[in-house]
């Protein structure tokens, strides 16, 4: 099989990094000056992105990273493209990484589950009174997961930490596996638990990318996709028995299209056929498919009266 040209790159490293701001401009313009497209968080504490380019622009990205001491160790996660990922090249500095706003903030240099190789997740996921916990977003879970894996009744990952006091009894004197998409957001959420007195965590290391990429595994006990964050929305994960969890926001038919709800007050993501696109207006309720600002409308010119039809038909 013939090379792709283009690549993505996933990457993340916890190290301080003094004068963050001025270090996100300059690594703006070094992104910039090889023609790379995407989106990084560099913050005090370290650096997480995505980015996007050719095989050369990725491969001298990496290299140039290399040689600086504080990012010699990183860890990309490698995949091949057709096209680049993203539109733009952005920087941004943040106050975290990922954002738990934690009163006693969690330095993964210095506390963090043990780190498990897909194989040894893969072995403890199956594993009497071990309890796994997925630490992403609703929507994320949603398009897939691991196996009987825990969605914490929450939006996003801040609200993780008060949702696990609120059912701490249920996870008490068990082994904990936790997961994300690249391991970043573990790296915080395990270490945390351990913080909370909870002795027996792992995490997976190098996320779920890494898990369905490994040879022996081929992610296994995965069903679904892998979200992810740019245009391609979705990756594959298990190489040996895929499966659809995801289900159309409006029929509950088997979907791993994600769309933005068209109100932008609302933005909410919804699985949604395209069919049901037009239907609802790109809508996730009456009341967000009648906003003045509805974004669907004005991208395909609909008048009122072609509006109330769909709407009269939807009755």
């Amino acid at each position: 099989m013939e090379n792709k040209q283009f690549r993505v790159l996933l990457h993340y490293h916890y190290v301080t990094i003094e004068n963050p701001e001025e270090y996100t401009q300059q690594h703006l313009e070094f992104c910039q000056s090889l023609g790379l497209k995407g989106r990084i968080l560099i913050a005090h504490e370290g650096i997480n992105g995505t980015i996007s380019g050719t095989v050369e622009q990725t491969d001298q990205y990496m290299a140039t990273m290399k040689e600086d001491p504080r990012f010699k160790e990183m860890v990309y996660k490698i995949d091949e493209a057709d096209e680049h990922a993203f539109k733009k090249m952005k920087v941004r500095h943040r106050p975290e990484l990922v954002t738990l706003r934690l009163e006693d903030d969690v330095n993964p240099l210095e506390v963090t589950g043990k780190y498990y190789s897909p194989t040894e997740f893969y072995e403890a996921m199956q594993q009497e009174d071990t309890v796994v916990i997925d630490a992403r977003n609703d929507y994320e879970y949603s398009l897939g997961r691991f196996r009987n894996a825990i969605m914490p009744d929450i939006n996003t990952f801040k609200e993780l930490p008060e949702w696990i006091r609120e059912n701490r009894k249920q996870f008490e004197g068990k082994k904990i596996l936790t997961y994300c998409t690249g391991g970043v957001r573990c790296e915080k959420f395990s270490g945390w638990l351990r913080k909370e007195g909870f002795e027996d965590v792992a995490q997976l290391h190098g996320g779920i990318v890494t898990y369905g990429k490994d040879p022996e595994v081929q992610g296994k006990l995965w069903d679904g996709q892998c979200y992810v964050f740019d245009e391609r929305i979705s990756v594959p994960v298990n190489g040996v028995e895929p499966t659809v969890v995801g289900r159309d926001y409006f029929t509950n038919e088997p979907c791993e299209r994600y769309v933005n709800c068209a109100n932008p007050e609302c933005n909410k993501k919804i699985l949604c056929s395209e069919e049901n696109e037009h239907k609802y207006l790109r809508a996730c309720s009456h009341e967000c498919r009648v906003n003045s600002r509805n974004r669907y409308i004005s991208e395909h010119g609909l008048t009122e009266e072609s509006v109330q039809e769909r709407l009269e038909a939807l009755v």
